[in-house]
């Protein structure tokens, strides 16, 4: 019987994930190591696979894959992988994979949830009924609704032509912003984020995480949003300049936030907190017991497909299948 091919898991991983490598492959667990160097130095010199990204993942960039000459892929859990240098890995030959599209229906489902408690107040409306004060009198008539308002999408790949599909059954008009049109898509483009934000009342924000979108959403887009202006994120709290939509929420400058991201997660500012014209979620956009259980299956199928020398199935755009040559 062959002998099983080594995974590092770099940090703590659901149930089906841990069990699935260890059934399949010889399991290494980097967190649960109390001298990472000296595990790393073990396994360097031959170790050709990794998984990672449960939460708690060191920050797998050039410097760290360049400990491990022989390493060829890293299947890693959910659909960002910004903890990872996939321009550095692919520029090397190392396949890295997410687990895409088994998560889209439930994140577009997440999102059309946080916009429609954001924009009808309906976490806060509980709260009123909780506290004894529809007893004294009515809930207030909510300022915004859904009926009048424009939605630009920051972000039109595969989670944001879910909730634009959404959108146009609750009736409400769509528009969005990426770098280059998108092939296929109807919608209008905006090349400029800014001219759509002065043009939308309602910001969804859908990108990716890391370098190129950090801050996107800073203070010039909040002001150009105006003071009817709603922000929805489902991305990565790096996308929005967190300081900035605080200001901007405790000034008037845009009415609402809904949030289900945040810059330095499990910890979220006080001041989103105390505000009433916040709704706060604990980055729950996938997480359901089924979608979850398909995003760790996808985590091993990649792992398998790697092992038996099959294509990726899931490989990001920045490595492409086959792996460019080293």
């Amino acid at each position: 019987m062959a002998e099983k091919a080594d995974v590092l898991l770099l940090g703590p991983a659901m149930p089906m994930i841990v069990e699935g490598i260890d059934k399949n492959f010889t399991l290494h667990k980097l967190w649960e190591t109390s001298d990472h160097d000296a595990l790393i130095a073990r396994l360097a010199p031959t170790l050709r696979a990794m998984a990672g990204g449960g939460g708690n993942q060191p920050n797998v960039d050039g410097a760290f894959m360049a400990r491990f000459p022989k390493l060829e892929f890293i299947s890693s859990f959910g659909v960002g992988y910004d903890y990872i240098d996939a321009g550095w890995a692919g520029e090397h030959g190392i396949i890295v994979t997410n687990t895409p599209d088994v998560l889209t229906e439930e994140v577009a489902d997440t999102a059309l949830g946080l916009l429609i408690c954001t924009v009808r107040e309906l976490p806060r409306a509980e709260r009123y009924l909780r506290a004894g004060k529809w007893l004294e009198k009515p809930y207030p008539y909510t300022k915004a609704t859904l009926r009048d308002r424009t939605v630009g999408m920051v972000g039109m790949g595969r989670i944001g032509r879910a909730i634009a599909r959404r959108l146009d059954a609750f009736g409400v008009p769509v528009v969005y912003h990426s770098r280059r049109p998108q092939a296929g898509v109807a919608y209008r483009h905006y090349p400029d984020l800014i001219a759509m934000a002065r043009d939308v009342d309602t910001l969804m924000i859908i990108v990716p995480g890391g370098p190129s979108t950090r801050n996107l959403i800073d203070m010039k887009v909040l002001q150009a949003l105006g003071p009817n202006g709603i922000v929805i994120n489902m991305a990565r709290g790096s996308v929005i300049d967190e300081p900035a939509l605080i200001r901007a929420l405790q000034s008037g400058t845009i009415m609402a936030a809904g949030l289900d991201v945040f810059a330095e997660e499990p910890k979220v500012p006080a001041e989103l907190v105390a505000m009433d014209n916040v709704v706060l979620l604990p980055h729950v956009g996938s997480a359901s017991v089924h979608t979850r259980n398909a995003m760790g299956q996808l985590v091993i199928d990649n792992l398998l497909a790697w092992r038996d020398g099959q294509p990726p199935l899931t490989p990001v755009p920045e490595t492409p299948y086959p792996p460019r040559k080293r």
